[in-house]
Order: structure tokens, then sequence, then C-alpha cells
């Protein structure tokens, strides 16, 4: 009986290998589909800032938006991210900065500052969206990101469209694989929340 159990045991835990595997392999993939075509908005999500400076990650982010913009796929950004501890500026406003700086007009540009998380990021951008009538976006984040990312944005009625930042800061094995295995661990966390 003691065997038997083993048995059961390793195949779950083989199951459960094989499916965490597959799901690293879709996010790593689904990273390098690029769907850019003309929609109305670019949600552009958040990744930190320095002081009133993006971070290099999220500087990233914030130029592929504006270069959507400036190559006439969308007519709007939408930066998102609130203002973390000890703060004293958004993400989104230091987003928004840095779009004046580069000539977007700021009636062009729509801010939301409550968000901490990706999926707060979705959700509080999806209600732009929807104040604003904008019905379709090109959601704008790192490669590895973009999958949760894309599931999110469904669940939240937007019609949208994946466009990975050509360029990130994320560039050795070690930064990537650190990267890869916190989404595989946030994605399949988001599946489960889902289905309660």
């Amino acid at each position: 009986m003691q065997i038997k159990a083993k048995k059961v045991c390793l195949i779950i835990a083989t199951i459960a290998l094989c499916y965490i595997a597959y799901v690293a392999i879709d996010i790593y993939l689904y990273g390098n589909n690029d769907e850019v075509l003309e929609a109305d908005a670019a949600i552009i999500l958040g990744a930190g800032i320095w002081g009133d400076q993006p971070s290099p990650v999220f500087e990233e982010r914030i130029k592929h938006g504006i270069w959507l913009y400036k190559e006439g796929y969308v007519d709007k950004l939408i930066f998102t991210g609130g203002k973390g501890e000890n703060k004293e500026f958004s993400e989104a406003l230091v987003a928004k900065k840095y779009a004046l700086a580069k000539a977007v007009p700021s009636k062009d540009i729509f801010i939301e500052e409550q968000s901490k998380i990706t999926q707060e990021n979705i959700s509080y951008a999806s209600k732009i969206a929807e104040d604003n009538e904008i019905s379709n976006v090109i959601i704008v984040s790192d490669p590895l990101h973009m999958r949760r990312a894309m599931l999110m944005a469904q669940d939240y009625g937007l019609q949208a469209h994946s466009s990975p930042t050509p360029t990130s800061k994320y560039v050795t094995l070690k930064s990537k694989l650190k990267f890869l295995a916190r989404e595989v661990f946030f994605y399949l966390g988001y599946r489960i929340c889902r289905l309660f």
C-alpha cells in the first residue's frame, strides 16, 4: 500500500513538473509575438521609478509606447503605475513627463496613479479606456511579462494586442531565468485565483 502511494505521488509530481515546464516555455515563446497593429491606445505597464526618472526597465516600455504613438499605431498612451512607498511621484506621472519631453502632446496621454501590481495596472487602465471610448488597445511590457498581462487584459474585457518591448534590460541568462521563474509563479497563481 505504501509503495502504491509513493508511485501515485511520483506520478503527480512528474505531471506537475511537466506542466510547470510547459507554462515556462509558453511564457517564453509568447513573449516573441508582436501583434502590433493600429489601435486606439497603448497601455504601458508600470515598472518602477528611481526618484523622478523611470527605472531602466520602465524606460524601455515607455520608449516603445512612444514609438507606437509616433509611428501612428496608436492615438493615445495610457501610462500605469501608482506611487510606491517613500516615493514623491507615481510611476505614471514620471512616464507622462518623459513622454512630454519627447514631444507627445498632453491631450494624448492618460495616466492612472492608483495601481501597485499588474492586475491593478490592467484594471484601472481598462476603466480609462471605457470612460474615453477606447475600444482596442496594445499592451506594452517586457516580453516575459506579456503572457500574464494579456490574460488579465482578456479577463477585464479589453480588446487587446500584444507588443513587447524590442529591447529589455533583462539581458543576462541569470536575469532572464529569474524573471521567467517569477512570471511562472505569478502566472500560475493568477490562473488558480481566477477560478474562484
